[in-house]
């Protein structure tokens, strides 16, 4: 893949949520990424996440694939892990170890709680992770917090935050730094995500009561409003000389409530809304479904999403003014790529045989 990050390897040990995002975000800048399958794994069929990869499946309970591992890891640039913390130490991959042969290897781990804390040894999954930050407290209606599906943990908190970690190190390392060690807490992340909410808090703008505040729902002026065909409307219109094109618009008066607003906007379709205020600055735009997404004109001409495979996924992003991000490669079958993979590594024939064939349990 060509991108601004092209000649960097990563070894990737596979997982779910935010390692797999973290690897196909920088598989789709440029760098090489070689993702060790394991067995048992939660498979969707041509994952989006798993594009842009090279495949090998190892069996990390036998010491010949481990070396395997060892190997990969003493020739790359980073590696990424999401497995609870210990478990990589277990089998002799911890940091420590592959730092010892590569000084120069970013080891980026993902996890929900951390490599250390009070939970860092517990289960859990992203609602879990958000909840302890403060923010899923404000998500949703004021009878209960909604679940924000996992987005807010796993990707921008996880994924998107080891991704940035992992280049942020790859970086100094250029630059004549060492290697280290990256810890990334879903929990930590999604706090961070949070660093607005909570400065508007301190500076005396926002309750702790969900729909009570700017951009919570809570502003009749920034929400979601049903259509008279059972479709919603996004309005965002903060500012005021935004908020007088609304008003305008639906034809209410300035500081009109909820209710008003909403009746008004009941009284047509989505599709009718957003061919009235187009052109406006009323800050108005359809909520799109998945199927619909794609379909957007604005998305078309930005080619924000792309077919592989028949699969309707995320394009590469963001967009450079010199570099052109490669159409990705779709995702590879699992373990694809292993006798190529030895083979570089300098197995032979027989060698490759005796590690790519499963012993029966």
């Amino acid at each position: 893949m060509a991108g601004p990050l092209q000649g960097l390897k990563i070894v990737e040990m596979a997982g779910l949520g935010p390692g797999p995002f973290a690897a196909m975000m920088l598989a789709d800048h440029g760098a090489e990424v070689i993702r060790i399958e394991r067995a048992g794994m939660i498979g969707v069929p041509n994952d989006p996440l798993l594009r842009n990869r090279k495949s090998i499946s190892l069996d990390l309970k036998r010491d010949e694939c481990r070396r395997v591992v060892q190997r990969l890891a003493a020739n790359a640039d980073g590696l990424i892990e999401g497995y609870r913390p210990g478990v990589m130490e277990r089998l002799g991959l911890g940091p420590d170890e592959l730092l010892k042969t590569n000084p120069n290897l970013v080891y980026g781990r993902v996890t929900g709680w951390g490599q250390e804390g009070p939970l860092a040894q517990e289960a859990g999954h992203d609602i879990n992770y958000v909840a302890i930050t403060g923010l899923l407290h404000g998500i949703g209606p004021k009878e209960r917090p909604s679940v924000p599906i996992n987005y807010l943990g796993d990707y921008a908190g996880g994924g998107l935050m080891l991704a940035f970690a992992m280049v942020s190190a790859l970086f100094a390392v250029q630059r004549g730094g060492k290697g280290q060690v990256i810890d990334a807490a879903m929990s930590d992340g999604a706090a961070l995500v949070g660093a607005l909410t909570y400065g508007l808090r301190a500076a005396g703008h926002w309750r702790d009561e969900r729909e009570a505040n700017l951009l919570d729902g809570g502003e009749p002026t920034y929400g979601i409003y049903r259509c008279l065909d059972g479709k919603f409307l996004s309005v965002g219109a903060i500012e005021p000389q935004f908020r007088e094109a609304l008003f305008k618009g639906l034809a209410l008066v300035p500081g009109a409530s909820h209710e008003e607003i909403a009746g008004v906007i009941a009284s047509r379709t989505r599709d009718q809304w957003v061919a009235h205020f187009a052109g406006t600055d009323a800050c108005v735009a359809p909520v799109l479904d998945l199927n619909e997404a794609p379909a957007h004109p604005h998305n078309i001409a930005r080619r924000t999403f792309l077919d592989l495979n028949g699969v309707y996924q995320p394009a590469p992003a963001p967009h450079y003014s010199e570099t052109v991000l490669e159409r990705p490669d779709p995702p590879r079958r699992g373990g694809q790529d292993g006798e190529a993979i030895l083979a570089d590594l300098g197995y032979g024939a027989a060698e490759i045989q005796t590690i790519l064939t499963r012993e029966e349990a």
